[in-house]
Order: C-alpha cells, then sequence, then structure tokens
C-alpha cells in the first residue's frame, strides 16, 4: 500500500518576508478601519448584489432604504461598489447621515461607486468582513449571490455562536428569500437537527423599507444601540 508521506522543504527568504510584510499590510487595513468607522454609531450594514442596474426593483427597494434609514439617523454601510451597494449608499447619500463604502480589490465586478461620504479600500475579505460586522446596529440582506450568501451566512455564524453580539438580521424581498428560509426549516431544523428553531429566530423577514425601519427602532425599544459592557467585551473578540 502506497503512503504519502509529508516532508519539509527550505523556506525561500524572499518568500518569508514578503509573507511578514503583509502582516503590516494586515494591521494598517484594520487600523484605518476602526480609525474611521468607530464614530458612525448607529449604522446600518447593507449587503446584496453587484449586479443588479438603477432599473431593477430591487435597486430602487435599497436606494429607498438607504435613505430611510439615514433619514432616522443611521449611517448606512455597504460593501462601496455596484448594484445593491451603489443604491444603499445612494439613498443614504441623500440624507443627513454618513454613507459609507468599504471597497474591495477585485479583478470584475467592482468599482467604487461615487456616493460615500466615507471611502476604505481592502485588499483582504476578512478584514472587510470585520467591519462590516464590528460597528453594526443591524444587517439588512437584499437579494444577492454568492457573496451575499457568504456574509448572510457569516453573520448568522457570528451570533449563533456569540463571537458578535444579537442584532437585527433583516431579509428584503419574500420572494427571493423564502424557498431559502423554507429550506432551512425543513432541512436544516427538521430533517438534519443542524440548527435549532431559536436560530431561525435570529431572522426577519420584510418586504418594504418601512418595515426594515420598523423592526429596527421595534428591537432596541428597550434597550442603547450602544454596545453593552459585556457586548464590546465580546467584540474584541471576533
Amino acid at each position: 500500500m502506497n503512503q504519502t508521506r509529508t516532508t519539509t522543504r527550505p523556506i525561500d527568504p524572499g518568500t518569508l518576508s514578503h509573507e511578514s510584510w503583509k502582516i503590516f499590510q494586515i494591521m494598517a487595513e484594520f487600523v484605518a478601519g476602526f480609525e474611521q468607522l468607530s464614530a458612525i454609531s448607529p449604522s446600518v450594514t447593507v449587503f446584496g448584489s453587484a449586479r443588479f442596474t438603477p432599473e431593477n426593483p430591487y435597486y430602487q427597494l435599497t436606494e429607498q432604504i438607504g435613505r430611510d434609514l439615514s433619514e432616522a439617523g443611521f449611517a448606512v454601510v455597504s460593501g462601496g461598489g455596484p448594484g445593491i451597494m451603489e443604491a444603499a449608499n445612494k439613498g443614504a447619500y441623500a440624507g443627513p447621515s454618513p454613507s459609507v463604502g468599504l471597497n474591495i480589490r477585485l479583478a470584475h465586478e467592482q468599482h467604487a461607486n461615487p456616493y460615500q461620504d466615507i471611502s476604505l479600500e481592502f485588499r483582504h475579505f476578512f478584514a472587510r468582513k470585520v467591519m462590516f460586522v464590528k460597528h453594526a446596529s443591524a444587517y439588512v440582506v437584499l437579494p444577492g449571490g454568492f457573496g451575499t450568501l457568504d456574509e448572510l451566512a457569516e453573520i448568522l455564524t457570528l451570533v449563533q455562536t456569540g463571537k458578535t453580539r444579537k442584532i437585527p438580521i433583516i431579509l428584503v424581498g419574500s420572494p427571493f428569500w423564502q424557498g431559502l428560509l423554507d429550506w432551512f426549516h425543513s432541512s436544516l431544523l427538521n430533517a438534519a437537527h443542524t440548527i435549532e428553531a431559536q436560530d431561525l429566530a435570529l431572522i426577519s423577514l420584510v418586504d418594504d423599507s418601512k418595515a426594515v425601519v420598523d423592526t429596527i427602532f421595534d428591537y432596541y425599544e428597550h434597550r442603547s444601540f450602544e454596545p453593552s459592557v459585556q457586548e464590546q467585551s465580546m467584540l474584541l473578540q471576533l
């Protein structure tokens, strides 16, 4: 029977030096993000597809959501690119609260939209993801593709496992999301028992901008938008 043996090889000093310097680049992204975003509370992070054009109904709905959130006193944070991200920033940019874009360098699809009061650029997805989560008072998720599903799964996992504080996770668009939620219930909860009923309770499903704003204010009716001391300690371990 053939066996594969793990062997060690000499590390090229040039490669090691390059990897070491990457650490400082990553640190710089975190420092810039913390400094720029620490003063924008309360804020709402909006996720969704980069591919929707201004003629798409979800683009138009997101623009209204961004404007209504801004009028309600929330900074609006998006990925800074086109599509749903642009719509969220465009709506917020027309309102009184900051419009924030956390841009990522990609080979295609991503380019910074012009509706940003605060614009940051990231090379690393993981640093950018921390910024989406750390300062948010709610998450609003519009229809999207793999990137949006990745972000939704990430925030659900972080809340479920107690790595970040429990805040509203609002899906917008019943026609798009209901099938996925049904699958969560039938397959993950009832058939495989890989989640619990309380995990599904983390999610709200709405269809209009007013419901987004109302859901957030209903959640915070008897609590502060600012993290508690315990939640601040939790966020340090994010």
